[in-house]
């Protein structure tokens, strides 16, 4: 099959990026205050924003990655969104209220109220520092994907996407974001489910559906394993711990969640959108890693000399590029410019999500402590402008990342950033969980898990753009030799261990009981 795109895949995705911008021009006229513009008002429906979760959390990374994943091994990396749903249900009763009721627009408002504002400027600083770089890292994925499949300069595409992401979170505010994110999801399940199916009912070949799914099953490529206790490498074990973090800095710790609990109606309907989000992720996660396993099968049926040798059967494709490369080759008419315009969506949902989000951070953790009686209407306007730079700054990343060939300078840059937003999760916690914790236990914390954190970068292998390895740091035998996936893990435990132990240094400090868990819980006993 011819792999140029047809006209009409191309009207496809043009139709999709101009909806976008369609979808924040409809909404620019409600965006008269700050309350619609960051939470639109607290009166978005709990299945919109449930579905606006899921589109958040659903990346275009993931789009392509996860396939590539499942390609090269198997779905072990699934196993930490698995553990979500877990976390959900035994934390998110206590989540949802705690939020709507201790903060106006910051998740990181908790931090401050529970161990004063050097808690929130370390909290708030990594979610900016985590985000802003992620934002360049999907900008520049995504644009070289999309480039690849249009045939157009990556420069015109990071330019075409960033013009449509500003867009529309500057004109629409969360209303739009939200609203787009649920025709963006709808596309994001279609793009996956019609991967699978023309993966199991391939054209032009004799095998069905079940010669693929039994050459990926007997090939190990649908499991979960290894089962080994071991933590220096990706084991379910290791993503069982890092799942278990990860739902909580999601739905407990990330402005990008946290802020949609506040535009529902009411803490039922947070409640019900955060269980939305997470019913739709998993089932999608779930299907992503499936399309990498039938492609897996699909080309050891089917093999083609651009994946992998015909004579010696080596693999000549990056995992990564096996996906985008049956998209090309293998798609239909029309069926291709929808998977690319799910793609772009995807981007698009993830990337506008983050815009909003660390606008509002930056109006209400820095510039309302440094003009705290500002009228409303110079907060809206300052968080436009935070918008457009921050999105001007993730252009900058991207095309840092393109001049530099994969960005060796940033990842070096990046591991920095790493080691001062580490253990978010374990201040949650511990302002949850202690009464006794008070902030100078929190500190030592902190400085604990940002020497632990260095030492474990520095001396861990980084991949570079070459593919190789290297160490910024090496210490031969005592470098950190563990799974990364439990780098997030250790961090959170030291400052959540180490902070609780070194509080009892420090005189006990009056805790608002209604900060923790057992505040919520005696009020929940009350009649």
């Amino acid at each position: 099959m011819n792999s140029a795109l047809h006209w009409i895949d191309y009207i496809i995705v043009v139709i999709s990026i101009l909806a976008a911008i369609g979808m924040g021009a409809y909404f620019a006229h409600r965006q008269k205050d700050t309350a619609t513009y960051f939470t639109g008002s607290g009166k978005v429906p709990a299945w919109a924003v449930g579905i606006s979760i899921f589109a958040t959390l659903i990346s275009s990374v993931t789009f392509l990655a996860y396939p590539g994943s499942a390609y090269s091994g198997n779905w072990v990396l699934l196993v930490q969104g698995l553990m979500v749903p877990v976390v959900l249900l035994a934390m998110i009763g206590v989540i949802v209220p705690l939020f709507r009721r201790v903060i106006r627009l910051s998740a990181y408002e908790y931090f401050e109220r529970r161990f004063g504002a050097a808690a929130r400027f370390y909290s708030s600083i990594a979610f900016v520092l985590t985000h802003f770089t992620k934002m360049g890292s999907v900008f520049y994925l995504v644009s070289m994907a999309l480039a690849a499949f249009m045939d157009i300069n990556i420069y015109w595409v990071v330019g075409i996407l960033a013009v449509t992401i500003i867009l529309l979170t500057l004109l629409g505010g969360m209303e739009a974001i939200i609203w787009m994110d649920v025709i963006q999801g709808f596309l994001l399940i279609g793009g996956g489910l019609l991967s699978v199916f023309f993966l199991l009912f391939a054209v032009g070949t004799p095998y069905g559906p079940s010669d693929i799914l039994s050459t990926a099953w007997e090939a190990g490529k649908i499991s979960v394993g290894p089962f080994d206790w071991n933590f220096c490498e990706t084991t379910f074990w290791v993503m069982v711990f890092n799942g278990f973090f990860y739902a909580l800095q999601k739905y407990g710790t990330d402005q990008t969640i946290v802020q949609r609990y506040l535009t529902a109606r009411s803490d039922h309907e947070a409640k019900k959108a955060a269980f939305i989000g997470v019913t739709l992720s998993v089932p999608v996660w779930t299907i992503f890693m499936l399309v990498g396993s039938l492609l897996f099968a699909y080309y050891q049926l089917s093999p083609d000399p651009a994946v992998i040798d015909p004579e010696t059967g080596a693999q000549l494709m990056k995992p990564d590029a096996v996906f985008p490369h049956f998209i090309s080759t293998q798609l239909p008419l029309g069926v291709r410019g929808l998977i690319i315009a799910a793609i772009a969506a995807a981007a698009i949902s993830s990337l506008d999500a983050d815009l909003n989000c660390l606008s509002a951070i930056v109006v209400q953790d820095y510039l309302m402590k440094m003009y705290p009686h500002w009228a409303d209407r110079h907060k809206l306007n300052a968080g436009r402008w935070a918008v457009v730079v921050a999105g001007l700054g993730a252009v900058a990343i991207a095309l840092a990342y393109i001049q530099s060939n994969g960005g060796a300078v940033l990842n070096t840059i990046f591991a920095f950033y790493a080691i001062f937003s580490a253990g978010i999760v374990g201040i949650f916690l511990l302002g949850l969980l202690s009464t006794r914790a008070n902030k100078g236990g929190l500190y030592v914390g902190l400085i604990a898990c940002i020497l632990f954190t260095a030492y474990a970068t520095l001396t861990s292998p980084m991949s570079m753009p070459d593919g190789s390895k290297q160490t910024l740091i090496d210490l031969g035998d005592w470098n950190f030799t563990h799974s990364k996936y439990m780098l997030g893990v250790y961090s959170h435990l030291i400052v959540l261990v180490v902070g609780y132990l070194a509080s009892f240094l420090f005189p006990s400090e009056k805790v608002n009981e209604s900060l923790t868990i057992y505040g919520f819980l005696k009020k929940q006993k009350q009649p």
